[in-house]
Protein backbone atom coordinates (compact mmCIF):
# COMPACT_ATOMS: atom_id res chain seq x y z
CA UNK A 1 0.00 0.00 0.00
CA UNK A 2 1.63 3.83 -1.01
CA UNK A 3 0.98 6.15 1.82
CA UNK A 4 -0.45 9.55 1.92
CA UNK A 5 2.55 12.16 2.18
CA UNK A 6 1.33 14.62 4.86
CA UNK A 7 2.50 18.00 5.85
CA UNK A 8 2.70 20.26 8.34
CA UNK A 9 0.57 23.81 7.47
CA UNK A 10 0.14 25.63 10.77
CA UNK A 11 1.58 25.84 14.04
CA UNK A 12 0.58 27.67 17.59
CA UNK A 13 2.60 27.86 20.60
CA UNK A 14 2.28 28.80 24.27
CA UNK A 15 5.27 28.72 26.22
CA UNK A 16 7.27 30.18 29.00
CA UNK A 17 9.59 32.00 26.57
CA UNK A 18 7.09 33.09 24.05
CA UNK A 19 3.17 33.20 23.70
CA UNK A 20 3.26 32.64 20.16
CA UNK A 21 5.50 30.76 17.16
CA UNK A 22 7.71 34.09 16.53
CA UNK A 23 7.74 34.60 19.85
CA UNK A 24 9.03 31.00 20.73
CA UNK A 25 11.38 30.98 17.88
CA UNK A 26 13.31 34.42 18.99
CA UNK A 27 13.53 32.88 22.46
CA UNK A 28 15.11 30.24 21.34
CA UNK A 29 17.19 31.39 19.14
CA UNK A 30 18.15 33.92 21.95
CA UNK A 31 19.13 31.20 24.44
CA UNK A 32 16.22 32.56 26.92
CA UNK A 33 15.63 30.98 30.04
CA UNK A 34 11.83 30.77 30.94
CA UNK A 35 12.42 29.95 34.85
CA UNK A 36 11.92 32.24 37.36
CA UNK A 37 10.29 32.34 41.27
CA UNK A 38 6.84 30.59 41.20
CA UNK A 39 4.11 33.70 41.35
CA UNK A 40 1.00 31.39 40.91
CA UNK A 41 1.30 30.59 44.43
CA UNK A 42 3.22 30.27 47.41
CA UNK A 43 6.21 28.07 47.44
CA UNK A 44 8.27 28.95 50.09
CA UNK A 45 7.74 25.71 51.65
CA UNK A 46 8.45 23.45 48.89
CA UNK A 47 11.57 21.89 48.18
CA UNK A 48 11.23 23.85 44.95
CA UNK A 49 10.61 27.56 44.72
CA UNK A 50 10.69 28.31 41.01
CA UNK A 51 9.31 26.78 37.62
CA UNK A 52 9.05 27.72 34.19
CA UNK A 53 5.69 29.62 34.34
CA UNK A 54 3.74 31.58 31.19
CA UNK A 55 4.55 35.39 30.78
CA UNK A 56 1.94 37.56 30.31
CA UNK A 57 -0.74 35.19 30.08
CA UNK A 58 -4.39 36.61 30.63
CA UNK A 59 -7.25 33.93 29.57
CA UNK A 60 -9.33 37.29 29.33
CA UNK A 61 -7.15 37.90 26.38
CA UNK A 62 -8.71 35.30 24.78
CA UNK A 63 -12.26 34.22 26.62
CA UNK A 64 -14.63 36.13 28.45
CA UNK A 65 -15.18 35.67 31.81
CA UNK A 66 -17.95 33.80 31.60
CA UNK A 67 -16.24 31.13 29.20
CA UNK A 68 -13.29 31.30 30.84
CA UNK A 69 -14.45 29.27 33.83
CA UNK A 70 -15.88 26.20 31.91
CA UNK A 71 -12.48 25.61 31.15
CA UNK A 72 -9.11 24.60 33.31
CA UNK A 73 -5.91 26.19 32.17
CA UNK A 74 -4.56 23.50 30.58
CA UNK A 75 -8.07 23.47 28.17
CA UNK A 76 -7.27 26.88 27.94
CA UNK A 77 -4.04 27.09 26.35
CA UNK A 78 -5.36 24.38 23.57
CA UNK A 79 -7.84 26.29 22.49
CA UNK A 80 -5.40 29.09 21.89
CA UNK A 81 -2.37 27.59 20.05
CA UNK A 82 -5.06 25.74 18.04
CA UNK A 83 -6.42 29.02 17.03
CA UNK A 84 -3.20 30.03 16.44
CA UNK A 85 -2.25 27.25 14.28
CA UNK A 86 -5.47 27.56 12.45
CA UNK A 87 -4.95 31.15 11.58
CA UNK A 88 -1.58 30.41 10.22
CA UNK A 89 -3.12 27.59 8.33
CA UNK A 90 -5.25 29.39 6.31
CA UNK A 91 -7.68 26.79 7.39
CA UNK A 92 -9.85 29.52 8.83
CA UNK A 93 -10.86 31.15 5.57
CA UNK A 94 -10.87 27.93 3.87
CA UNK A 95 -14.38 25.38 3.05
CA UNK A 96 -12.64 22.20 4.31
CA UNK A 97 -15.15 19.30 4.65
CA UNK A 98 -15.62 18.66 8.37
CA UNK A 99 -15.53 15.18 8.30
CA UNK A 100 -12.50 14.84 6.95
CA UNK A 101 -10.74 17.03 9.94
CA UNK A 102 -9.90 15.58 13.26
CA UNK A 103 -8.08 16.66 16.49
CA UNK A 104 -5.79 13.84 18.01
CA UNK A 105 -4.48 16.15 21.38
CA UNK A 106 -2.03 14.65 24.08
CA UNK A 107 -1.85 15.74 27.85
CA UNK A 108 -0.03 13.92 30.44
CA UNK A 109 -2.23 15.16 33.47
CA UNK A 110 -4.92 16.81 32.40
CA UNK A 111 -7.05 19.39 34.69
CA UNK A 112 -5.01 19.12 37.77
CA UNK A 113 -5.34 23.06 38.46
CA UNK A 114 -9.37 22.45 38.92
CA UNK A 115 -9.00 18.19 40.64
CA UNK A 116 -6.69 20.40 43.19
CA UNK A 117 -9.03 23.39 43.93
CA UNK A 118 -12.59 21.57 44.07
CA UNK A 119 -10.99 18.78 46.42
CA UNK A 120 -9.13 21.43 48.92
CA UNK A 121 -12.75 22.99 48.58
CA UNK A 122 -14.41 20.07 49.70
CA UNK A 123 -12.16 19.40 52.56
CA UNK A 124 -12.50 22.63 53.87
CA UNK A 125 -15.97 22.38 54.37
CA UNK A 126 -18.44 20.31 56.68
CA UNK A 127 -18.29 17.30 54.47
CA UNK A 128 -21.54 18.71 52.28
CA UNK A 129 -20.74 17.85 48.57
CA UNK A 130 -20.62 21.18 46.86
CA UNK A 131 -18.60 20.45 43.71
CA UNK A 132 -18.94 22.44 40.47
CA UNK A 133 -20.70 20.87 37.51
CA UNK A 134 -17.86 22.28 35.86
CA UNK A 135 -15.82 20.00 37.64
CA UNK A 136 -15.42 16.61 35.46
CA UNK A 137 -15.63 18.20 32.32
CA UNK A 138 -12.95 20.49 33.30
CA UNK A 139 -10.97 18.16 34.89
CA UNK A 140 -10.82 14.84 32.22
CA UNK A 141 -7.87 14.98 29.96
CA UNK A 142 -9.72 14.30 26.71
CA UNK A 143 -11.77 17.83 26.98
CA UNK A 144 -8.79 20.20 25.07
CA UNK A 145 -9.48 17.98 21.83
CA UNK A 146 -13.36 18.11 22.60
CA UNK A 147 -13.51 21.74 22.93
CA UNK A 148 -11.05 22.33 19.77
CA UNK A 149 -13.60 20.05 17.57
CA UNK A 150 -16.42 21.88 19.11
CA UNK A 151 -14.86 25.28 18.61
CA UNK A 152 -14.33 24.61 14.68
CA UNK A 153 -16.94 22.38 13.87
CA UNK A 154 -14.19 19.33 13.61
CA UNK A 155 -16.14 15.87 13.08
CA UNK A 156 -13.59 13.70 12.00
CA UNK A 157 -11.67 11.22 14.67
CA UNK A 158 -11.06 12.84 17.93
CA UNK A 159 -9.50 11.26 21.00
CA UNK A 160 -6.61 12.19 23.64
CA UNK A 161 -3.03 10.26 24.28
CA UNK A 162 -2.39 9.79 27.38
CA UNK A 163 1.32 8.73 27.85
CA UNK A 164 2.98 11.15 30.43
CA UNK A 165 5.80 13.14 28.82
CA UNK A 166 5.22 11.42 25.77
CA UNK A 167 1.67 12.30 25.11
CA UNK A 168 1.71 15.04 22.41
CA UNK A 169 4.23 13.21 20.51
CA UNK A 170 1.63 10.40 20.39
CA UNK A 171 -0.99 12.39 18.89
CA UNK A 172 1.33 13.73 16.28
CA UNK A 173 2.58 10.23 15.41
CA UNK A 174 -1.19 8.92 15.57
CA UNK A 175 -1.97 12.00 13.17
CA UNK A 176 0.47 11.24 10.87
CA UNK A 177 -0.46 7.63 10.41
CA UNK A 178 -4.74 8.57 10.03
CA UNK A 179 -3.87 11.03 7.22
CA UNK A 180 -1.51 8.59 5.45
CA UNK A 181 -3.95 5.70 5.89
CA UNK A 182 -6.36 7.99 4.44
CA UNK A 183 -8.88 7.81 7.04
CA UNK A 184 -8.97 12.12 7.44
CA UNK A 185 -7.22 14.85 5.49
CA UNK A 186 -6.33 17.27 8.42
CA UNK A 187 -5.74 16.86 11.61
CA UNK A 188 -5.15 19.79 14.56
CA UNK A 189 -2.52 17.92 16.59
CA UNK A 190 -0.18 18.92 19.76
CA UNK A 191 -0.84 18.70 23.66
CA UNK A 192 -1.13 21.56 26.58
CA UNK A 193 -0.57 20.73 30.24
CA UNK A 194 -0.48 23.22 33.49
CA UNK A 195 0.63 21.44 36.54
CA UNK A 196 2.63 24.35 37.91
CA UNK A 197 0.53 24.37 40.91
CA UNK A 198 1.07 22.96 44.69
CA UNK A 199 0.34 19.24 43.93
CA UNK A 200 2.44 19.32 40.57
CA UNK A 201 5.40 20.61 42.30
CA UNK A 202 5.10 18.87 45.04
CA UNK A 203 4.23 15.85 43.90
CA UNK A 204 7.62 15.99 41.52
CA UNK A 205 9.70 17.13 44.39
CA UNK A 206 8.49 13.79 46.01
CA UNK A 207 9.76 12.00 43.40
CA UNK A 208 13.04 13.82 43.61
CA UNK A 209 12.79 14.74 39.74
CA UNK A 210 13.16 18.42 40.05
CA UNK A 211 15.90 20.86 39.87
CA UNK A 212 16.34 22.25 43.28
CA UNK A 213 19.03 25.01 42.11
CA UNK A 214 16.64 27.97 44.14
CA UNK A 215 19.34 30.69 44.27
CA UNK A 216 19.69 30.58 40.12
CA UNK A 217 16.48 29.37 38.40
CA UNK A 218 17.29 30.62 34.81
CA UNK A 219 20.48 28.13 34.76
CA UNK A 220 18.46 25.40 36.74
CA UNK A 221 17.31 23.46 33.83
CA UNK A 222 21.33 22.44 32.51
CA UNK A 223 20.83 19.33 30.17
CA UNK A 224 23.99 16.95 29.45
CA UNK A 225 25.67 19.52 32.19
CA UNK A 226 27.53 17.32 35.06
CA UNK A 227 26.12 19.20 37.75
CA UNK A 228 22.50 18.76 36.44
CA UNK A 229 20.28 18.13 39.36
CA UNK A 230 16.43 17.32 37.57
CA UNK A 231 14.28 19.18 35.34
CA UNK A 232 12.31 22.49 35.49
CA UNK A 233 8.67 22.71 35.93
CA UNK A 234 7.14 24.30 32.79
CA UNK A 235 3.79 24.71 31.11
CA UNK A 236 1.91 25.57 27.88
CA UNK A 237 0.87 24.12 24.97
CA UNK A 238 1.60 23.46 20.83
CA UNK A 239 -0.27 22.82 18.16
CA UNK A 240 0.33 21.89 14.30
CA UNK A 241 -1.71 21.31 11.41
CA UNK A 242 -0.92 18.19 9.78
CA UNK A 243 -2.59 18.29 6.13
CA UNK A 244 -2.48 15.74 3.54
CA UNK A 245 -0.02 17.19 0.66
CA UNK A 246 -2.56 16.99 -2.45
CA UNK A 247 -5.37 18.71 0.28
CA UNK A 248 -2.75 21.49 1.03
CA UNK A 249 -1.29 22.34 -2.49
CA UNK A 250 -5.10 22.37 -3.65
CA UNK A 251 -6.06 25.06 -1.19
CA UNK A 252 -2.30 26.80 -2.19
CA UNK A 253 -1.22 26.41 1.70
CA UNK A 254 2.13 27.22 2.90
CA UNK A 255 4.21 23.84 4.08
CA UNK A 256 7.11 23.97 6.56
CA UNK A 257 7.98 20.78 6.61
CA UNK A 258 7.08 17.11 5.45
CA UNK A 259 6.23 14.56 8.24
CA UNK A 260 8.02 11.79 7.35
CA UNK A 261 7.66 9.23 9.58
CA UNK A 262 7.15 8.11 13.77
CA UNK A 263 7.88 5.72 15.75
CA UNK A 264 6.75 4.47 19.40
CA UNK A 265 8.55 1.90 21.93
CA UNK A 266 8.64 1.28 25.45
CA UNK A 267 11.15 0.81 28.17
CA UNK A 268 9.55 -2.09 29.90
CA UNK A 269 11.80 -1.29 32.75
CA UNK A 270 10.79 1.26 35.43
CA UNK A 271 7.90 3.22 36.79
CA UNK A 272 10.35 7.15 36.05
CA UNK A 273 13.86 5.96 35.52
CA UNK A 274 14.71 5.24 31.82
CA UNK A 275 16.54 2.03 30.93
CA UNK A 276 20.27 3.32 31.45
CA UNK A 277 21.26 1.21 28.22
CA UNK A 278 18.63 3.76 26.45
CA UNK A 279 17.52 0.47 24.93
CA UNK A 280 14.15 1.81 24.42
CA UNK A 281 15.05 5.41 23.28
CA UNK A 282 17.21 3.56 20.30
CA UNK A 283 14.57 1.21 19.42
CA UNK A 284 12.27 4.30 19.04
CA UNK A 285 14.37 5.90 16.74
CA UNK A 286 14.71 3.05 14.65
CA UNK A 287 11.61 2.39 14.24
CA UNK A 288 11.03 5.83 13.17
CA UNK A 289 14.18 5.64 10.67
CA UNK A 290 12.35 2.48 9.09
CA UNK A 291 8.64 4.25 9.11
CA UNK A 292 10.49 7.12 7.26
CA UNK A 293 12.39 5.06 4.84
CA UNK A 294 15.84 7.09 5.74
CA UNK A 295 19.30 5.96 6.67
CA UNK A 296 21.06 7.11 9.59
CA UNK A 297 23.81 9.21 8.03
CA UNK A 298 20.60 11.31 6.71
CA UNK A 299 19.86 12.69 9.52
CA UNK A 300 21.07 16.10 10.67
CA UNK A 301 19.68 17.22 13.75
CA UNK A 302 17.94 15.73 16.98
CA UNK A 303 15.72 17.87 19.14
CA UNK A 304 16.54 15.31 22.56
CA UNK A 305 14.28 14.65 25.48
CA UNK A 306 17.02 16.16 27.23
CA UNK A 307 15.21 16.76 30.72
CA UNK A 308 18.20 17.88 32.61
CA UNK A 309 18.16 14.56 34.91
CA UNK A 310 20.63 12.66 35.78
CA UNK A 311 20.07 9.29 34.29
CA UNK A 312 17.94 10.38 31.44
CA UNK A 313 20.58 12.40 30.17
CA UNK A 314 23.31 9.72 29.96
CA UNK A 315 20.79 6.98 28.05
CA UNK A 316 19.87 9.36 25.25
CA UNK A 317 23.08 10.08 23.84
CA UNK A 318 24.11 6.07 24.69
CA UNK A 319 21.34 5.68 22.19
CA UNK A 320 22.14 8.14 19.98
CA UNK A 321 25.69 6.96 19.56
CA UNK A 322 24.57 2.88 19.44
CA UNK A 323 22.16 3.46 16.66
CA UNK A 324 24.06 6.75 14.34
CA UNK A 325 27.82 5.34 15.05
CA UNK A 326 30.34 7.77 13.60
CA UNK A 327 27.31 9.25 12.24
CA UNK A 328 26.28 10.56 16.00
CA UNK A 329 29.05 13.07 15.92
CA UNK A 330 27.51 14.97 12.65
CA UNK A 331 24.45 15.63 14.25
CA UNK A 332 23.40 18.42 15.36
CA UNK A 333 21.40 17.95 18.84
CA UNK A 334 20.28 19.74 21.26
CA UNK A 335 17.34 20.05 24.06
CA UNK A 336 15.14 23.26 23.90
CA UNK A 337 13.97 22.02 27.85
CA UNK A 338 17.33 24.29 28.60
CA UNK A 339 15.05 27.37 28.05
CA UNK A 340 11.21 26.49 28.40
CA UNK A 341 11.47 23.90 31.00
CA UNK A 342 9.72 20.54 30.68
CA UNK A 343 6.15 20.84 29.62
CA UNK A 344 5.33 17.18 30.38
CA UNK A 345 2.53 16.09 28.10
CA UNK A 346 2.78 18.91 25.64
CA UNK A 347 7.02 18.48 25.15
CA UNK A 348 6.27 16.84 22.31
CA UNK A 349 4.50 19.68 20.28
CA UNK A 350 6.53 22.12 21.50
CA UNK A 351 9.74 20.51 20.71
CA UNK A 352 8.21 19.42 17.56
CA UNK A 353 7.54 22.95 16.68
CA UNK A 354 11.25 24.13 16.98
CA UNK A 355 12.57 21.09 15.00
CA UNK A 356 10.37 22.05 12.25
CA UNK A 357 11.23 26.07 12.15
CA UNK A 358 15.24 24.71 12.32
CA UNK A 359 14.76 22.59 9.30
CA UNK A 360 12.61 26.02 7.87
CA UNK A 361 15.69 28.62 8.96
CA UNK A 362 18.25 25.87 8.69
CA UNK A 363 19.39 26.95 12.20
CA UNK A 364 19.74 24.17 15.32
CA UNK A 365 18.38 26.79 18.54
CA UNK A 366 21.41 25.96 21.65
CA UNK A 367 21.52 24.20 24.69
CA UNK A 368 21.61 26.60 26.85
CA UNK A 369 23.32 26.31 30.56
CA UNK A 370 26.47 24.47 29.71
CA UNK A 371 29.33 24.50 31.91
CA UNK A 372 30.87 21.52 32.65
CA UNK A 373 31.24 18.41 30.69
CA UNK A 374 30.07 15.09 32.48
CA UNK A 375 32.60 12.20 31.52
CA UNK A 376 29.48 9.67 31.72
CA UNK A 377 27.69 12.19 28.46
CA UNK A 378 29.00 10.68 24.94
CA UNK A 379 30.82 13.63 23.94
CA UNK A 380 28.23 14.99 20.83
CA UNK A 381 27.70 18.67 19.66
CA UNK A 382 25.29 19.68 21.86
CA UNK A 383 24.85 23.05 20.18
CA UNK A 384 26.04 23.87 23.50
CA UNK A 385 25.15 27.87 24.44
CA UNK A 386 24.95 29.32 21.23
CA UNK A 387 22.95 28.22 18.12
CA UNK A 388 24.15 26.89 14.88
CA UNK A 389 23.49 27.47 11.38
CA UNK A 390 23.51 24.62 8.78
CA UNK A 391 21.74 22.64 6.54
CA UNK A 392 19.29 20.79 8.63
CA UNK A 393 17.03 18.78 5.67
CA UNK A 394 15.54 16.09 8.16
CA UNK A 395 15.47 16.53 12.02
CA UNK A 396 14.12 13.63 14.85
CA UNK A 397 12.32 15.33 17.77
CA UNK A 398 12.09 12.53 20.67
CA UNK A 399 9.85 12.57 23.68
CA UNK A 400 9.89 9.87 26.39
CA UNK A 401 7.35 9.51 28.93
CA UNK A 402 7.27 8.11 32.96
CA UNK A 403 5.80 4.48 32.27
CA UNK A 404 8.49 3.77 29.73
CA UNK A 405 6.67 5.59 27.07
CA UNK A 406 8.86 6.14 24.17
CA UNK A 407 7.45 8.51 20.85
CA UNK A 408 9.96 9.89 18.83
CA UNK A 409 8.74 11.60 14.65
CA UNK A 410 10.73 12.60 11.85
CA UNK A 411 10.42 15.50 9.42
CA UNK A 412 11.90 16.74 6.36
CA UNK A 413 12.75 20.02 3.84
CA UNK A 414 9.49 19.90 1.80
CA UNK A 415 9.94 19.49 -2.14
CA UNK A 416 7.56 18.46 -4.83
Amino acid sequence: MEFRRVVVTGLGALTPIGNTVPEYWNGLLNGVSGAGPITRFDSSKFKTRFACELKGFDSQNHFDRKEARKYDRFAQYALVVAEEAMKDSGLDTFQYDHDRVGVIWGSGIGGLDTFLKEVMDYTKGDGTPRFSPFFIPKMIADIAGGNISIKYGLRGPNFTTVSACASAANALVDSLNYIRLGKADVFICGGSEAAVNEAGLGGFNALTALSVRNDDPATASRPFDKDRDGFVLGEGGGALVFEELGHALRRGAKIYAEVIGGGLSADAHHMTAPDPEGRGARKVMQNTLEDAGIQPEEVDHINTHGTSTPLGDIAEPKAIVELFGEHAHKISINSTKSMTGHLLGAAGAAEAIAAILAIKYDIVPPTINHFTDDPEIPQLDFTFNKPTKRIVNIALSNTFGFGGHNACIAFRKYTE
